[in-house]
């Protein structure tokens, strides 16, 4: 891990308007109507470009932390300011194609599912795996892994301020290492506040979650998803097959297959540690699928009970519940004495693209409401739902099934 000792900065919050910035089509130069979001644009700019610190700003994923992803001593600051390992590497992120250009090797050439992927994607939440070159790509941004991800957001913010820096930007979260990523600017002020000198505040991130990341190198031609996200599994295979008539193997880690060296030496964020914790324990809570191996099964009213020790026995034990709002913890009622319930709901069950917008604000919420402990109910492992279970099970310490009886 690079550690850093620096000196607490004074942060400044700068209002940007999304609806102010366009990019027209025959041109990677944004248009910015609004005088008061190009001021801040520009400020921003200022500090990447010319005092090589990051700044934070929204992306349609999460509010990321960026720096000058070209410069070695820029980047730096990003692994200090968020405690972040060094072996983690990082996603760069473009404003344009001859951008993206720049980045790639001379001879590399793009393959027939990267084309239809990013004519349908790019910009935005998908994050592609490419060879990196290192007489281009710093070794910290690909913790001296051979290939670099990238992606090209869609965030009229986050694109614009790619594109007046005139610079790529690496960018991960906008948070302290191991915590629930940001969805507002508000998130990262709590956060980090004094350690960033500037926060663009676009306000709410559209999708919640990180992108989706892909892996389309290998010699056999299938597509690995190494983290799903905002584009589904089922998206990617819908374009792959309306695109190249038959569509290539789609796999997706851990659920189709395991890579143990990758996972020791990960080439993309999110794989290695742990992450998304919020500062109290969280239980994920399986309410509808089979017990998974080595997942304890309670009865409700017998795990509900157990939170009872959880507390001193001087006050209620505060417990926050994340569930969508029509299953069976979201509408179950709990009275019990020693327990104080706050809800957090993650909208219907059909909607699992509400429930991966919600999620991260929940769990930062709830933590600031000052629960004890957080309970997240699973969701369907489909659409959006495999991203949002694929960060619930690294953000929870421990799991268990429970069983509700039938009177709720």
């Amino acid at each position: 891990m690079l550690r850093t000792r620096f000196m607490a900065l004074s942060t400044r919050v700068l209002k940007c308007d999304p609806s102010s910035i366009s990019f027209p089509s025959s041109t990677s130069t944004p248009v910015i109507s609004s005088p008061e979001t190009l001021s801040a644009l520009q400020a921003a700019s200022h500090q990447l470009v010319h005092n090589l610190q990051p700044v934070a700003f929204p992306t349609e994923t999460v509010y990321g932390l960026g720096a000058l992803a070209l410069n070695v001593s820029a980047t730096s600051k990003i692994f200090s300011t968020k405690g972040r390992p060094a072996d983690n590497p990082l996603i760069v992120h473009v404003s344009s194609f001859a951008m993206l250009q720049t980045l790639l090797p001379q001879d590399y050439v793009l393959s027939d599912s990267y084309t239809a992927l990013m004519k349908h994607f790019w910009p935005g939440a998908l994050t592609l795996l490419f060879p990196s070159d290192p007489k281009i790509i710093p070794p910290i941004i690909t913790a001296n892994q051979p290939t670099v991800a990238i992606r090209m957001p869609s965030h009229p913010v986050a694109r614009a301020l790619i594109a007046v820096a005139n610079a790529p930007l690496a960018a991960p979260s906008a948070n302290s290492s191991g915590k629930p990523s940001p969805t507002r600017a508000e998130h990262v002020l709590r956060d980090l506040e004094g350690k960033v000198g500037i926060i663009l505040d676009g306000g709410a991130c559209g999708v919640g979650l990180e992108s989706t990341v892909v892996d389309g190198l290998h010699a056999d031609g299938a597509i690995r998803v190494l983290r799903p996200g905002g584009i589904t599994v089922e998206d990617i295979e819908r374009v792959l097959r309306q695109e190249m008539g038959v569509s290539p193997k789609v796999l997706v880690h851990r659920r189709d297959y395991r890579d143990e060296v990758m996972e020791a030496t990960p080439t993309t964020p999110g794989m290695k540690y742990r992450h998304y914790s919020p500062a109290v324990p969280v239980y994920l809570l399986y309410t509808a699928s089979p017990p998974p191996d080595g997942v304890q099964r309670l009865e409700a009213d017998e795990f509900l009970a157990s939170l009872q020790d959880k507390g001193d026995g001087k006050r209620p034990v505060k417990v926050g519940i994340l569930a969508p709002s029509d299953s069976p913890l979201g509408t179950c009622s709990l009275p019990m004495d020693g327990l104080e319930w706050t809800r957090f709901s993650l909208g219907p069950t059909a909607e699992p693209s509400v429930t991966a917008h919600l999620l991260f604000d929940g769990l930062l919420t709830l933590e600031r409401q000052g629960v004890d402990l957080i309970l997240i109910e699973e969701v369907e492992e489909e659409r959006e739902g495999l991203a949002v279970m694929n960060r619930v099970k690294k953000a929870a310490g421990e799991s268990r099934w429970i069983q509700f009886n039938s009177n709720g």
